[in-house]
Order: structure tokens, then sequence, then C-alpha cells
């Protein structure tokens, strides 16, 4: 299907030319407001609110941002597009791939020739770019994800830290006679699953003919399809086969996500285990176990090989290069964003490497076991595209299974990557009659309204409040597909019901809006207001992202302190809690009463499927917050 983008596309602008003053779609370049340029910014997930965006805003008081938790696909996009709507001025996103981003690269602007792109390492750039010379995204900092190790299990046992593929394997030989668990992972995800796969085969996918394969797949037409090679990828598979011999993979183990991997580890239990650099720092330090970063090991130590991918690829909008005024303002954004103090903001604290001459970012301690990987440049960066990461968890869920061999795999793969189909783009499974924008207005964000008012309903609770970012995607009037849906809401947000009284309920708001008596803030920016049903209350903006919480009513009427409402509330704890979010920890009474009702995982879509049955259509937004001015 997605080979069928470009040309969709393009029969989607006839229409649009074809109809005229018939169609209209939204437009997500704001107008001006107090003389500020106004700038749209598009993030792939809520890590970038950490520091990033207040710091942005801190900079920058000239502009006007608008921030958005999109989604982690560049289909997301894409889709935008499809619908008619404009791209956000500048858009971000973590799985990608140049294979993925052909569709958009007509509605982008080039950066090859940009300030910001003579910071960059050349190398590093040239896998963004096209054959026609453009680099239209450029890569943020990368994430080191690769194996970790429990340093303190191997000092303990007298066991060394591998230095070949060899000596991998003969660690974990050590330990299983300990009887403890050498090496495991959470193979249940397709990211485990592409990273392990790719992992185990650098060397052959970095050799000449694996770079001439990877060019030829980036750079694949409608016209030109291409598949697996017949000389890299078997050899791919065959180490993929022989790697869940030697790590001693066993059946029910493909089941296995975060949890069940990570807490043995903690408990010394497992000694070897797939994480980033960022997770082995947190391990260290918040759980005491010494944690280090091992390569993916070849059969020397020379052949080793540190896998990483940006932690995001962002790019601009052409409309931008319409605005002279804006134009200028995107300039200094990107400048400040790939700078030092940027690049530092955009990590929050996480241990990344960077890909700009100018930058000195030092690597974290847990990377000192693969400095010879870094300063060879053994730094393998993932092939990610939607097909890739999706067929290698269905290839490797079935090797895991038995169902084939490394032969087996190999055609499945190829086979699966000329005609790749993802069934949750195909059926047509609802249909919205009204749109409502996803931009924050007069009175809140409608998109936001509409989701919260329609499971408010669904729920049957007197009131429900989200909070964080809970809304991904402007409502689109019409057809809906699985995936599309699964767009909607922003995902890992866990949905909570309570009874509470409205002193209670005040306090709740208090914790969502005031400023704390340590400064500690949690809205930041309007977008993260929280967005009530049921409920309507007001907000004074103290200074330009501060608030203090005003009147609250509901339905119209005061709130009344002493009667028992049924809340429904939806959110992240941890974007409010978090230090390095917005260090605003929910009073622990408030948080006993809650039960929890479900948690929406990047799978989504069934609770507002789920609603839908009830109400048909996603229902009209409602003026949930008046911002009064002193």
């Amino acid at each position: 299907m997605k080979k069928l983008i470009c040309l969709l596309l393009c029969v989607i602008l006839a229409a649009i030319l074809l109809t005229g003053c018939e169609y209209r779609a939204e437009s997500t370049v704001q107008a001006k407001d107090d003389g500020r340029v106004a700038l749209s910014i598009y993030m792939w997930d809520r890590s970038m609110f950490k520091e990033l965006t207040p710091w942005l805003e801190q900079k920058f008081p000239n502009i006007d941002f608008t921030f958005v938790q999109s989604y982690n696909t560049i289909d997301y996009y894409t889709d935008l597009l499809e619908r008619g709507y404009d791209l956000p001025d500048i858009i971000t996103c973590r799985r990608f791939s140049l294979n993925d981003a052909a569709p958009l690269a007509g509605h982008l602007m080039d950066l090859s020739k940009s300030e910001v792109a003579g910071t960059f390492y050349s190398s590093y750039l040239e896998s963004n770019r096209e054959t026609g010379g453009a680099i239209r995204w450029l890569p943020m900092c990368a994430e080191v994800d690769c194996l970790m190790a429990n340093k303190d299990l191997f000092d303990r046992y007298g066991i060394a830290l591998p230095t070949n593929y060899a000596e991998f394997i003969a660690a974990i030989d050590a330990f299983e006679a300990l009887g403890i668990k050498g090496f495991q992972t959470d193979w249940a995800y397709d990211y485990t699953c592409l990273e392990t796969m790719q992992g185990c085969a650098i060397p052959e996918l970095m050799s000449l003919e694996g770079t001439r394969w990877r060019m030829e797949y980036e750079s694949e037409t409608q016209d030109n399809p291409v598949g697996l090679d017949n000389v890299v990828w078997p050899k791919v598979f065959a180490r993929y086969e022989q790697f869940l011999r030697d790590v001693r993979f066993e059946p029910g183990d493909e089941q296995l996500n975060f949890s069940p991997v990570t807490q043995p580890y903690f408990e010394g239990r497992t000694a070897m285990i797939r994480a980033t650099a960022a997770m082995a720092e947190e391990i260290t330090e918040e759980y005491g176990v010494s944690s280090v970063i091992l390569p993916y090991f070849g059969e020397t130590a020379e052949d080793n090989w540190v896998l990483t991918y940006p932690i995001c690829q962002l790019a601009v909008a052409r409309h931008v290069e319409e605005d002279k005024e804006k134009s200028e303002a995107v300039r200094e954004v990107l400048l400040a964003i790939f700078s030092e103090e940027g690049q530092r903001a955009a990590a929050a604290g996480s241990s990344v490497l960077s890909y700009n001459k100018e930058v000195s970012i030092s690597p974290a301690p847990s990377l000192r076991y693969v400095q010879d990987c870094i300063d060879s440049n053994h730094l393998y960066m993932r092939l990610a595209s939607t097909e890739i990461f999706a067929i290698s968890l269905d290839v490797a869920q079935k090797m895991m299974k038995g169902v084939y061999g490394a032969q087996g795999a190999y055609e499945d793969f190829s086979a699966q990557i000329m005609h790749y189909v993802n069934p949750e783009a195909e059926e047509v499974v609802f249909t919205q009659e009204n749109a409502y924008s996803v931009d924050f207005g007069e009175h809140g964000v409608p998109a936001g309204s509409s989701l919260m008012n329609t499971l408010r309903v669904f729920g049957g609770e007197q009131i429900a409040i989200g909070y964080s970012s809970v809304i991904s995607s402007s409502i689109f009037a019409g057809d809906y597909t699985t995936q599309q849906i699964k767009w909607i809401m922003t995902y890992k947000n866990n949905v909570y019901q309570a009874s509470y009284t409205g002193e209670e309920i005040r306090r709740i708001m208090d914790w969502l809006v005031n400023v704390k008596a340590d400064g500690s803030n949690p809205v930041m920016h309007r977008n993260l207001l929280p967005i009530t049903s049921g409920m309507e209350y007001t907000v004074t903006e103290t200074e330009r992202g501060k608030f203090a919480l005003g009147e609250i009513t509901v339905d119209g009427q005061p709130l009344d302190d002493d009667a028992v409402y049924s809340v429904m509330l939806l959110g992240a704890d941890t974007c409010l809690e978090h230090p390095t979010f917005c260090n605003c920890p929910m009073p622990q009474d408030l948080k006993d009463k809650r039960t929890q009702v479900y948690e929406v995982k990047p799978t989504n879509q069934g609770g507002i499927m789920n609603a839908l049955e009830k109400t048909r259509q996603l229902l009209p937004p409602t003026d949930y917050v008046t911002i009064v001015h002193p």
C-alpha cells in the first residue's frame, strides 16, 4: 500500500484543485498574536515535553508556540496530507526511514544548504540524502540501544565482561551453570525483534553489499520496488537463527514483555538484557544495580558495533518558506535545537551521542565498554521503516515458535516486503460527521474536549478530567480505519474512576493547574491545561506559561464542595509527577481513592471503539476552560 501513497496524494491534490471553493481544510499555521510569530511543532512523544518545550518558550519569547504530542509514525503525517490538511511547521518522528518519508518530500523544505545542516558530520546526513541531493530530515542526537550487563553480577561471580561473540556465549553458559539466566529480552515487541535481528548481523549489513542494498531500498519507487537481496540477507537470518540458539531462547519466551524481563535483572537472576544507555544510567542510579552497555558482538573486538537511532528526525514544512518572518523564526529555532544546550534539553538527561560537529556531549559512564566502537565510528543506525518493524516482529516470532528456520524466514520476509499491507490501515470501521481542531482555541482544545466528552458519556461519569497530554490529532470529518482511530489519543495513559467530593475535585484541579511553592509547574504551556468534561473552570495566566486556578462550575453551577461526584481521570502520572517532567506529585490521599480501569497502550483504539458503539460519533466539544486576563 505504501507504494501507492505518492499516487494517491496526487489524486487528492487534483481533486482539491477541481473542487475549488467547495473544499475547506483546517490549517495548522496560526495567525500572529500580539506581534509574535506563531509556530507549530508536533512532538513524536511526551518525553520531548520534559525540558525542550519550556526551554524553547523561555528562549524565544517572541514566538507563540503550539506544541502537540503527535504519533510516532510517518503515516500519521501522510494521513494529514491525504485528508487535505497542512503539515505543522516543524514535525518530528522517531520511527523513520527515507522509504517511509518519500510521500512527504514535496511538502517539506530542502535543508541541505541550510546553516544548521552545516553543523552535522556529513556521514550522518548522507543517510538522509535523497537521490536528487535534497536533505529534508535532520537527525537529533542518538540513542544507544545494545546489550546491557549487570556488572555487579559479573564481578560477584568472577566472570569477565565479554569482548567478542565467543566470550559473550561463554558468559551466558557460565551464568546458566550457576542457575542465572545469561541473556533475556522482551521479545514481544517489534523494536526488540528488529534490533536484535539487525544487531546480531551488523557486519553483514554494513558491508559494501549491505550498504548498496540499503541505498536501493531507501530509494525504491512505485515502479521499482526493492525486496531482500540474495547475498546479505540470507546471512542475516542465519546469524539470527544462531543468535537465538546461543542465548538459549526457550519456547514461550516470545511472549515476554518489559516487566518480566527487567525485574529478574534487577534481582540478579538475569545477567544481560537488551536496553538503552539511558536505561542503564537510570537503573544504576535508581536501583543501585551497576549497569553497563555492551556492543553487538562480532567474531573479534574489531567487528563489534553499537546500534543507534536518533531520538527523533526533524523536518520543516515547505509552506514556511512563504512567510519570511516565520522562515527566519524556524531558522533560529533549528539552530537552537541542534546546539549543545538544545540537544541536552531534547535528551532531558538521557545518555545520548551527538551527530553534530560542534556539540560536545560526553558519553555516559555506562558507555565505557563501547568507547572503542564510538571512537572507531562503529555506530550502526538501525533500518526502521514501518514495514520493516512490522515484518521483523512477524518473522522473528515465527522463527521463535519454530514455524521455520533461517531459509524460511528469508523467503517470508522477502515476500512480505514486496507486498506489505498494514491490516489496520485497510478497512473503514467508522465515519465521523464533524471535524474538531487540535489547536488550542478560545475555550480549550476542541478535539480534546470531543474525546473527553465521548469517553465520559460512555463511562457514565458525571465529570471527566484529562491531564498531561491526551489528544494526538485533530478529529477529522470522514472515514476512519483502525489505524487512524489509534492516532486520536496519545499512548501510555491510564484511565481511573473515583468518587470525589467537590472539595477533593478542587484539590485535583489545584494539582493540575497551580504553580507550586517550590516553583514546579504542572502546565508549562496551554496545551497541557487539563481537559474537562461535565465541568468548566477559569484560569488566570499570571505570566507566560504559568496559571492560577479560578472558578469551577458543573454544568454552569458552582462546584458543591460537599457533594460527591463520580469522576473519570485520564492521563499519565509520570508526566506530572516525575522530576524530569513537571515534578508535581498528586496528593496521596486523592491517589488512593482512584481505581484503575485500564491502561492506554500504543494500541489504544479499544477504549474509543467501545465508546463509539454507544455514542456513534465523537461528540461535539464544549467550552471547558476560559483564560482570564489580569
